[in-house]
């Protein structure tokens, strides 16, 4: 998908989005300069609107660079609850998120699987998101890619498709992502295998051939720096689909502000920095097995023992959009999620065990036909 044009100049007389209160403290509120009603961000653009008059108000833009904060040295200042932000949430027991409290909300349906949560208020200090990427992909456009993946799955239960018109169950939410980066130089011990052809004869006398593999001991170094390691900080949501949500435009966040937060909901961290960091490690280590294999060489490779060191890491506490939908069927729930930059849908989905007996069986009946008209070819 193409990155959309810049949105259009606003008249001189538009309003400027009302500072933040640089304390931190209390829900932040974007209130109408016209009406008084609450203003929501405008997916795509760089502005609030009202959902009843229409006034727009411009978002103040920051001129603060991104920067990678030191990852160690975080650490340490969190046992001082340093660079820290009070963030209230309801907590939900079902799944275990961490949603930011709405104003005067005293109870509310969890946007990752659909349980009541009840007076389960929280307040904690955890490290402030530094960048977001905003929302791209509109509310509209999110729900028809969750009618279009409802109605288009194979040997799903009849009563799945009555869901593809349950539009209210979309949320938009602001999930929270680690990303760190790391010099990292590996030393490692293995082997690298030669294959050769070996003549041989078979017991009948025949002359046959075989691959043979010589073993030679290998060691070196690799190096390799690695940026932007993407973890999902966040536990609510089945991780091989927010894994598959990637790729990111990492390249287009923009500072952080709480007006592009405004009319969506966001998640609080459930993994720890060091956690993560801890994830982030497993993913390197895949890259580097593969800079391993190349530098041993040959034709098949065996490792031995990998010990890598890594230096100069920083981290980044980002905020991604994603539209939700939970909905529960015969007691489980499901989740299905859209890249609200990309429009990558991922999703979990329910099977008819009896649509998917009746194909195989109906599957064997050809098979059965197809043998039976062989046979008789035969006679």
């Amino acid at each position: 998908m193409t990155d959309s044009p810049p949105p259009p100049p606003l008249p001189a007389d538009a309003e400027q989005a009302p500072p933040t209160d640089p304390s931190g403290a209390g829900p932040k509120k974007f209130p109408c300069g016209q009406c008084g009603a609450k203003l929501e961000y405008t997916v795509g653009q760089d502005t609030l609107s009202c959902p009843y008059c229409g006034h727009e108000t411009r978002i103040p833009q920051s001129s603060d660079e991104i920067v990678e904060i030191d990852f160690q040295a975080m650490l340490a200042e969190l046992a001082d609850q340093q660079d820290v932000e009070e963030f209230t949430s309801f907590h939900c027991e079902g799944c275990g998120a961490n949603v930011e409290k709405p104003e005067n909300v005293t109870s509310m349906e969890c946007p990752f699987c659909g349980s009541n949560v009840v007076s389960t208020e929280r307040s904690t200090k955890l490290i402030k998101p530094k960048s977001l990427l905003p929302f791209k992909i509109t509310r509209d456009e999110g729900r028809r890619s969750f009618r279009d993946w409802i109605t288009s799955l194979w040997f799903a239960p009849n009563k799945l498709k009555s869901y593809a018109r349950l539009d209210d169950r979309l949320n938009g939410m602001y999930v929270p992502y680690w990303t760190y980066d790391s010099a990292t130089v590996s030393y490692y011990t293995g082997q690298r295998g030669i294959n050769r052809t070996e003549w041989y004869t078979d017991s009948q006398g025949n002359r046959q051939s075989r691959t043979v593999t010589d073993w030679y001991p290998a060691s070196g170094t690799v190096w390799r720096d690695f940026d932007d390691v993407l973890v999902v900080a966040s536990r609510s949501l089945p991780r091989k689909y927010a894994d598959e949500l990637e790729p990111w435009d990492l390249d287009n966040l923009v500072p952080y502000a709480d007006d592009y937060l405004a009319g969506f909901r966001a998640e609080s961290y459930q993994v720890e920095l060091a956690e993560g960091f801890g994830m982030a490690r497993e993913k390197m280590a895949k890259v580097i097995e593969g800079d391993v294999r190349r530098d041993i060489g040959g034709d098949q490779q065996r490792i031995t023992s990998v010990n890598t060191q890594h230096s100069s890491v920083t981290f980044k506490h980002i905020l991604l959009p994603v539209w939700i939908c939970a909905y529960r069927y015969n007691d489980k729930v499901y989740r299905f999620l859209v890249n609200a930059r990309t429009g990558e849908v991922q999703g979990e989905r329910p099977w008819s065990w009896v649509k998917i007996t009746l194909a195989v069986l109906a599957g064997l009946a050809v098979v059965g036909t197809v043998i039976y008209f062989i046979a008789q070819g035969q006679h």
